[in-house]
């Protein structure tokens, strides 16, 4: 018998949905060498998980929050929209709390983080499969914690943002064009949209003028 195998005989059908290429067929040879998983989808980004979704009705979407084209929590929000049966399990490396609270209010059902081991991974997809949650006991606490605590003031969601983004979401703010931010941080100007899709995302605002605001206030803030 595989290691942590415990459904053998039972085919969980499983859609991956990650932008690292070489983490996302290398997840995909792990899950395979599972008698009881089948991998029958993969996806680089949020659009392409979920044409693979409606294409092959997964019973699992393993779910990276960090991707172009519409981001792990798009992805959430467009199932719960859509009504989709397909169960979804968070694999991610973020550390923050919000982003937590944020998948379970989204309906994922469980959430690995990426420095966990196979087997963790594994014990997750397969309590998930049998209609369990798989939330590590330290994670179910963060989000009992911070969904019971007091109201505070709205943040601004810029917190969400990784260290690139917001040095975007702050050349945004100088009225700086994609062009000219590409050149002041040296990547290309595709890059720097798709640092600016997954910034509008997380932060909520609906176009560049918006953004700015929210930087400067929380720039102002910070001071």
């Amino acid at each position: 018998m595989q290691l942590g195998s415990e459904r053998v005989g039972k085919n969980t059908r499983i859609v991956i949905a990650d932008d690292h290429a070489v983490l996302l067929e290398s997840l995909a040879a792990m899950l395979e060498s599972q008698p009881d998983f089948s991998v029958v989808g993969k996806a680089g980004d949020g659009e392409q998980a979920l044409a693979a979704i409606g294409r092959e009705r997964p019973d699992i979407l393993l779910l990276d929050l960090s991707m172009p084209g519409g981001d792990g929590f798009e992805v959430l929000r467009a199932l719960e929209r859509s009504g989709s049966r397909v169960a979804s399990l968070v694999l991610t490396g973020s550390e923050n709390r919000s982003d937590y609270v944020h998948v379970v209010k989204l309906g994922a059902r469980g959430l690995v983080l990426k420095g966990e081991t196979p087997v963790r991974l594994f014990s997750a997809i397969r309590a998930v499969a049998e209609g369990e949650l798989a939330f590590s006991t330290e994670i179910a606490n963060q989000v009992i914690e911070a969904m019971t605590a007091p109201p505070q003031a709205a943040p601004s969601n810029l917190g969400r943002l990784s260290p690139r983004e917001r040095q975007v979401a702050m050349l945004v703010s100088r009225g700086m064009k994609n062009k000219d931010i590409a050149g002041e941080l040296k990547i290309s100007e595709n890059t720097v949209k798709r640092h600016l899709q997954s910034v509008f995302s997380k932060t909520g605002a609906r176009d560049r003028l918006e953004l700015a605001v929210l930087t400067a206030a929380d720039f102002n803030k910070a001071a």
